[in-house]
């Protein structure tokens, strides 16, 4: 799947559908950063964070390769609110979900196969982010089928840069190693990334529907 097939196979690039999951997009807000600072340790709130290509989410304890899939994790505002529905809970606090980045405001449905960028860097979208069997002992009986369908994305870095609170999450219709064409009149133009950053290749896979490590 990619910017070029959208919808995955069987999807001519040229068609109304295509056309219709192309159509502008109103930009979503980065409303909360997460920073694990161990497995299954503490998770860390910042006001703002650097994203890097080789080591992804800077202060994260994420410890895969460089340029791995699962390099950030992104969960929407509005799922933590369906799973808090689904528990009977008012609310939750995004720190249980063990998700890097919390965004409202826009469809994830939506960003599936796509670049994103959020402040000064730029994500790949990678796969949805399954939720573990932790979610039961985490959020208590019935934790698990509460998170399914609700879990959020991976991404991996394809440019580093500044993010911030407050940042608009905009997506881009553009290949990931091309960021310069958003999506529609909504999307503000980009803030300067941070010196020496790079691009890398980046073109998204989906993972197989399988029990994710939230950690």
């Amino acid at each position: 799947m990619s910017a070029r097939d959208p919808a995955g196979p069987g999807i001519a690039p040229d068609s109304p559908l295509a056309r219709l999951l192309d159509a502008p997009m109103r930009p979503g807000r980065l409303c909360w950063i997460g920073l694990r600072t161990a497995r299954r340790g503490a998770v860390a709130q910042a006001d703002r964070a650097v994203l890097d290509p080789a080591t992804g989410l800077e202060g994260d304890r994420w410890a895969g390769r460089p340029g791995g899939a699962r390099q950030v994790t992104i969960l929407a505002r509005e799922s933590l609110a369906a799973i808090a529905a689904h528990l009977g809970r008012a609310a939750l606090d995004p720190a249980l979900l063990r998700r890097n980045l919390l965004v409202e405001g826009i469809n994830l449905m939506a960003l599936r196969g796509r670049a994103v960028r959020i402040g000064g860097a730029v994500l790949a979208v990678t796969g949805d982010c399954h939720p573990c069997s932790r979610m039961e002992e985490v959020l208590g009986p019935g934790g698990y089928n509460a998170v399914r369908g609700h879990g959020g994305l991976t991404a991996r870095v394809v440019l580093g840069g500044v993010i911030r609170l407050g940042d608009p999450v905009c997506r881009l219709l553009s290949d990931p190693g091309d960021p310069g064409t958003t999506a529609g009149p909504h999307a503000p133009p980009p803030r300067t990334a941070v010196a020496d950053r790079h691009e890398a290749d980046a073109k998204p896979h989906w993972n197989s529907p399988r029990p994710s490590t939230s950690d």
